[in-house]
């Protein structure tokens, strides 16, 4: 996604994580994230937009393991989670006037939106 970054119009982009505070500057690091990294260490944010955790083999299938491995194969160096790895994550996009316009709520960690997705659902927002 990243290298497509410029085809998206100027608006604003929050992570939310359920790390811990403290963990925030790591984290931002880790993932070379370009926008603000807001912690929920409760996950009320989570639990407000619907996201659950998911079954061991939702999270942890075959299409999960193909996803790690080629990262693998790619160089890229993989770390021992240290957060709860059945915590599926989201991806959501609110207009100007807070109103939801897209929601994508993945059963898996290797299903998420593509970049094509999330540009139809953010030029829908306006």
């Amino acid at each position: 996604m990243s290298e497509r970054l410029d085809e998206f119009p100027p608006m604003r982009v929050a992570v939310v994580t359920f790390a811990p505070v403290e963990q925030l500057a790591a984290h931002r690091e880790h993932l070379d994230l370009p926008w603000p990294l807001l912690a929920d260490p409760q996950r009320a944010v989570y639990r407000q937009f619907g996201l659950e955790r998911g079954s061991f083999a939702e999270v942890w299938g075959l299409d999960t393991l193909r996803l790690y491995y080629e990262l693998l194969r790619q160089g890229r160096k993989l770390r021992r989670p240290a957060q709860d790895t059945r915590q599926l994550g989201g991806d959501f996009v609110i207009d100007r006037d807070r109103r939801l316009v897209a929601a994508f709520r993945p059963r898996s960690p290797d299903s998420r939106p593509s970049v094509d997705e999330l540009l139809a659902a953010v030029s829908r927002a306006g």
